[in-house]
């Protein structure tokens, strides 16, 4: 019996190929350098010096002691966090929008477990109770839409977005019960009460090293496993999941467990081991800034490393650039940033509008075959 191979074919469609990964590398080099140039100009003009002083001041900002840079690590470590939280989510295509409220609601777990425990259990004891229920609370907070987009197919993106406002209500009403009158929605919690524990006599090594963990296991647990390549093919699509007997319910809410158990000990770090203080602002709008990060590094885990320490490069250095200027608010600080952000996910969207030209011409991309 003759045996045929894919050479021996009359014609072949042949798959159509993305843009060149140098290519498309230079487009983002391209892309950062226009707005460091932009936005320089925009500090000249706005600050009265030139481009070089402004981002001088900004490495000033981030390596100016070791304090400092330890700070900006901390920074780097708690978004690159976040980031991981949500990457499985977005690698299955669930455009999960809560996670600043999922970190928050963890951060209200942790300062629940201070406030009422202070005096009752030992001080390990109420490390582990606040590890436990942040992770819980924060678990619970994202795996609400996910049930509701499985078996109702309700839209993820409306639903975790509106879940973020109400953890801000909750967290005001809290704050409000225990410090009734004050006005200020910011409860301390103290370093004595909390007692975490320093490493090497620093308090900001230990988020770093947890985040490094987690980065470490989500690139295995995405790579590697059984749970990641089916994320991935829940991803690409419900259909061929479901085909080859993938159950996309369970995928989903497992999945939205994971992210919100992440996102909750986010907030135990946040709350207990980097701000000492839970307030309705403490994530900072790091929930939206880590969709950044995940989206530049394509959901690669150790890629999102370097973008998380380029964003907060520029937020940190941008923030101490306004106080060293004098500044009272941070609305330049902001532009600056925004127009760095906006050069750099236009890029991503112009490789984007490449791929799929190409992909558009590769349809019909069809080569003749057969033996000559």
């Amino acid at each position: 019996m003759a045996k045929y191979s894919f050479k021996d074919a009359l014609y072949r469609v042949k798959n159509p190929d993305n843009i060149n990964k140098y290519k498309a590398w230079g487009i983002r080099i391209i892309a950062f350098f226009l707005g460091l140039l932009v936005s320089g100009i925009f500090a000249s003009i706005t600050l009265k010096t030139n481009p070089f002083t402004f981002y001088g001041t900004m490495i000033t900002g981030v390596f100016g002691s070791g304090d400092q840079f330890m700070r900006y690590l901390r920074d780097t470590a708690i978004l690159l966090g976040i980031a991981i939280a949500i990457v499985p989510a977005f690698k299955m295509r669930f455009w999960n929008l809560g996670a600043n409220g999922q970190v928050l609601m963890g951060a209200l777990a942790s300062a629940f477990i201070a406030f009422y425990l202070r005096s009752k259990v030992s001080p390990a004891i109420q490390i582990i109770l606040m590890i436990v229920s942040s992770m819980l609370v924060g678990a619970i907070w994202a795996v609400i839409p996910a049930i509701f987009k499985a078996f109702l197919k309700t839209n993820e993106s409306l639903f975790t977005l509106m879940m973020n406002y109400i953890a801000v209500g909750i967290v005001e009403y809290f704050i409000m019960v225990w410090f009734p009158g004050s006005g200020s929605y910011i409860y301390a919690v103290s370093k004595e009460l909390v007692k975490m524990p320093n490493i090497g006599g620093n308090v900001y090594i230990l988020p770093i090293l947890v985040v490094a963990l987690l980065t470490a296991f989500m690139y295995l647990y995405l790579r590697f496993s059984k749970h990641g390549y089916e994320i991935a093919v829940v991803g690409q699509s419900e259909n061929t999941a479901r085909y080859i007997g993938t159950g996309v319910k369970k995928v989903m809410i497992r999945t939205l467990i994971l992210s919100g158990l992440i996102c909750g000990l986010m907030g135990f770090l946040i709350c207990g081991s980097a701000g000492f203080q839970i307030n309705s602002d403490i994530v900072e709008g790091q929930g939206f800034t880590a969709i950044i990060v995940t989206w530049l590094a394509n959901f690669n885990p150790l890629v999102m490393i370097f973008t998380s320490l380029l964003l907060t490069f520029f937020t940190f250095g941008s923030g101490y650039t306004g106080s060293f200027y004098g500044l009272t608010t941070t609305a330049i600080a902001d532009i600056t940033i925004g127009i760095i952000f906006f050069f750099i996910i236009g890029s991503e969207f112009f490789i984007n509008k490449m791929n799929m030209r190409m992909m558009k011409v590769g349809a019909y991309n069809i080569d003749k075959g057969g033996k000559k």
